[in-house]
């Protein structure tokens, strides 16, 4: 950008005497139109991402929820069965935890996920045969595979919002217009005879700030805002089922 502003600058220098004071005054209105843009871009790519940031928290508490609600309808099969079950249910949060520990190493998150589903299996086909089992509730099966299922599907859904994204197309756009306007901004700045150090900078890192920002919150996992917070609710139920 720095570099963008200085040879926009150049050639508003070259151009100075070959432009009227009327001729310049006309581009304003292309200039301002061009920075608008760049303005509704990063409003839209800063509000898309605190959306998706505050959707990713709530995902975290929603399968809190639904993990422990299929917990304590377990208490509804039979005592015998129960005890591998609650084995099953640990082991089930430790990886969902390990998960979104690994991040962001993808390859490594998927692996794990592969156990998550694994043991969605088996706790679903254990449940099945618990709530047939003598000594479960007569109503076991119609409110255990209900939060079952509520669950698992949780797990899908947080899983989908790990990769809901903006294209790449946008942040490359948004890249781009940055640098356009670099050199617009540039070419204004030709009819001084300085350059002003502290508005090439101020301009550069004011948009430098804001797409790291963005960035960062659009990928909770990598940077400085993290989900660690929202984690908590997960490891104090897992905490809770010792």
């Amino acid at each position: 950008m720095p570099l963008l502003l200085e040879v926009g600058r150049r050639f508003g220098v070259k151009r100075l005497s070959k432009e009227s004071e009327k001729e310049r005054s006309n581009l304003v209105g292309l200039e301002s139109a061009v920075f608008a843009l760049l303005g509704l871009l990063i409003a839209f790519t800063f509000s898309g991402a605190i959306s998706r940031f505050t959707e990713k928290r709530m995902l975290i508490s929603q399968e809190t929820n639904s993990i422990e609600t299929a917990y304590l309808r377990m208490q509804l099969v039979s005592p015998a069965a129960q005890p591998e079950l609650k084995q099953l249910f640990r082991d089930y949060v430790d990886s969902r935890l390990e998960t979104y520990r690994k991040l962001p190493d993808m390859n490594a998150a998927e692996r794990e996920m592969l156990r998550s589903r694994d043991l969605q299996t088996q706790i679903w086909d254990k449940s099945i045969e618990a709530t047939l089992t003598k000594g479960s509730h007569p109503d076991a099966g119609k409110l255990l595979l209900p939060a079952l299922n509520n669950m698992i599907d949780m797990a899908r859904t947080r899983t989908m919002a790990l990769q809901s994204h903006p294209p790449s197309i946008v942040f490359a756009v948004l890249f781009g217009i940055a640098l356009i306007c670099s050199l617009l901004a540039g070419y204004r700045t030709g009819t001084g005879n300085h350059r002003s150090w502290l508005h090439i900078f101020g301009f550069t890192f004011s948009f430098v700030i804001l797409a790291y920002l963005i960035l960062d919150i659009e990928y909770p996992r990598a940077g400085l805002f993290r989900l660690e917070t929202a984690d908590q609710m997960l490891v104090r139920l897992r905490q809770s089922m010792m």
